[in-house]
């Protein structure tokens, strides 16, 4: 199993998502990237009776690694993490997220995937960042009833597909993104995310090398060696290229992938790579709309 977080001086909780006034919503972003993280910090996790202890990074950054002596049931299950040493410090509680053994798995972009974001332009990207709450983010229509659909596909209710929500945003956004995928009613996962920002790089936020977002996707396919995946993402960076080299890499595993077309610009290359994909034998949509991304899902006999 493994677990990431981070300690930082103070909470980057983002508070009040009801809010509609714009500027309270700009104050409660900014707020996310005015972060200074704590290097060097003891960290403990205590997992049923194990405790396992680690640094954190330059960036408060910490991952732990472990195995339970236990059967773990599918589901999330909650931990302890304590930062700081033992007389003192703080303490925060984690999730763990451990997929139902279901044929299929789901790892989807965020930003103009699923969210309209207008990550191709600085300054519609920062205006739509800042100025909207949790609740007044725009997600594409139907998207949110795709991810549903596919996340009972071939299985039964009470075992989900699991869903891995891998994007270039930073972990700055974490509780911002829960709050709204939960509002929209999108499948529960587990986030993947960028380094964090602190406040002078705002303005690059959701901007990576894709070779990071590469070995985040790569982790997940490595540790689920028995699922096959459905990819989904936007042709507004590189989705497609990093897709193409993880089937290059997995082969059949990947099942099938799914491109929104955001940027009619990069239409030819994207249009390139997915008949690549297709040659390889892995069913490829292009899509606009989300209704069309379900009605070849339905196609592909994928969901009914």
């Amino acid at each position: 199993m493994t677990i990431f977080g981070h300690v930082f001086n103070h909470s980057t909780k983002y508070a009040a998502s009801h809010v509609r006034n714009p500027l309270r919503n700009m104050w409660r972003m900014l707020r996310l990237f005015f972060v200074r993280p704590l290097p060097g910090i003891k960290v403990m996790l205590q997992w049923n009776k194990k405790v396992i202890s680690s640094l954190t990074e330059t960036d408060g950054f910490f991952r732990i690694d472990w195995k339970s002596d236990t059967e773990v049931d599918a589901g999330w299950h909650q931990v302890m993490v304590k930062a700081g040493d033992d007389a003192g410090g703080i303490v925060g509680q984690g999730l763990v997220f451990v997929p139902h053994k279901t044929q299929f798995g789901f790892i989807s972009d965020i930003d103009d995937t699923i969210m309209v974001s207008h990550s191709g332009t600085v300054w519609q990207r920062m205006k739509t960042l800042l100025f909207n709450s949790p609740h007044t983010r725009k997600i594409f229509p139907d998207v949110a009833l795709h991810y549903s659909m596919l996340s009972a596909a071939h299985t039964i209710p009470e075992a989900p597909n699991p869903f891995f929500y891998v994007s270039s945003s930073e972990w700055n956004l974490y509780d911002y993104l829960v709050d709204v995928f939960r509002f929209r009613k999108l499948p529960e996962g587990a986030f993947l995310l960028n380094q964090i920002k602190r406040w002078y790089a705002i303005i690059k936020t959701g901007k990576t090398k894709h070779q990071g977002k590469l070995l985040r996707i790569a982790r997940i396919f490595e540790a689920f060696p028995n699922q096959r995946f459905v990819l989904l993402g936007d042709n507004s960076q590189s989705d497609p290229d990093i897709y193409f080299k993880l089937a290059e890499k997995y082969g059949s595993r990947v099942h099938a992938v799914y491109i929104r077309v955001v940027n009619s610009r990069r239409l030819p290359v994207t249009e390139q790579t997915l008949q690549s994909l297709e040659e390889k034998g892995i069913k490829v949509c292009l899509f606009t709309h989300s209704a069309e991304a379900i009605a070849h899902s339905r196609a592909i006999g994928l969901i009914v």
